[in-house]
């Protein structure tokens, strides 16, 4: 089985999870890890957050494709922030010929009231956005209406998507049933079936981000049973924030031995540590708190692993996240697999 878990080489990488997992920092760490020698990745924010410059040290991102990072072997990670406003001015641009008319809508909060109103399009219009980035090609510019030439190389080797989290996934990912009472013909319309098209295409799998904990597991395994009946491809399953084998370890020798009070105190008072009966019994009770989370990790963890999809773990970064986080994070995905395809130079 491939690392993402299909027989293809996905382009379009969508990465969810539950909030609080680190979905964003997984994003970051997949764009890293994707982007080889030569290659070119987007990392494409879709929430407005700018989750992704914190993560990666740099300047807010905007609408325009900029570069914020090198990939692990020297190729070039770039990043879009895409706005629904923003978004819906370009396709009045492109589709009616609005021109600084559309502009003048934006400033006078006509978009936004929109895109407000009826949510399906604003999801319509941001899935628009990446499907225009993960179709174009070199030759083109971003919005660019010039045709596609059979040979041209993508100008892209790999699109990454921060998307929204578990909660809110499918809503976003099914562009065409939200606009089934808004738009059943014309160019929206067209380009909600274009953007599907896509999204249930080879050319694009979801990736789930997920802690060893009740809640975020729930989630996981509930948005893989409804992307998977929704038609979409499954990748990886991504347990972050893993405890090291160490660690684990050391708890597994805990769970082995009946605590001894009276050997514990003595091995205390011999270093120098004044002890009491309920400094000990606190020790003790850690201790069985301990090995009691690693009962419930270790069940979390065949849960994930019986739901079939490949599995990726990340470490806990005590440090925290930040540039130098999201490349050692990036290095841990790389020496589990995850690089392109070297026949296409996209991701596979």
């Amino acid at each position: 089985m491939t690392w993402h878990g299909t027989s293809g080489q996905p382009r379009l990488h969508i990465v969810t999870g539950k909030g609080g997992t680190g979905k964003t920092t997984v994003a970051a760490a997949l764009a890293t890890a994707l982007a080889v020698e030569g290659s070119r990745v987007l990392l494409v924010e879709t929430e407005e957050r700018q989750g992704i410059s914190q993560v990666l040290d740099v300047a807010p991102l905007g609408t325009e494709e900029v570069d914020v990072a090198s990939g692990l072997d020297g190729g070039d990670v770039l990043g879009l922030s895409v706005e629904a406003g923003t978004a819906l001015v370009e396709y009045l641009r492109l589709f009616y010929r609005l021109g600084r008319a559309g502009d003048l809508l934006h400033r006078m909060g006509a978009i936004e009231f929109a895109t407000t109103i009826a949510p399906g399009v604003r999801d319509v219009l941001i899935g628009g956005r990446i499907y225009e980035a993960v179709r174009r090609t070199a030759g083109q510019t971003a919005g660019s209406r010039r045709r596609r030439g059979k040979d041209d190389h993508p100008a892209y080797d790999a699109v990454v998507v921060d998307a929204p989290p578990t909660g809110r996934i499918g809503r976003f990912l099914d562009v065409t049933g939200q606009l089934a009472d808004l738009a059943r013909v014309g160019p929206i319309r067209n380009q909600a079936d274009a953007v599907s098209a896509l999204l249930h295409s080879p050319t694009t799998v979801v990736h789930l981000v997920t802690l060893l904990e009740q809640l975020p597991v729930q989630e996981t395994l509930d948005a893989v049973a409804e992307l998977s009946a929704d038609g979409l491809q499954v990748g990886a399953l991504v347990v972050n924030q893993r405890r090291d084998a160490a660690a684990r370890e050391a708890v597994d020798l805990v769970a082995a031995t009946d605590p001894d009070r009276e050997l514990l105190a003595g091995q205390l008072e011999s270093v120098g540590i004044r002890t009491s009966a309920a400094m000990v019994e606190g020790l003790v009770q850690t201790a069985a708190d301990a090995v009691e989370r690693r009962d419930l990790e270790l069940s979390l963890e065949e849960a994930v692993v019986a739901s079939g999809r490949p599995i990726l773990t990340l470490p806990h970064l005590p440090e925290g996240v930040g540039s130098d986080a999201v490349r050692r994070l990036a290095a841990e995905l790389a020496a589990q697999g995850v690089t392109p395809d070297p026949a296409t130079g996209g991701a596979g």
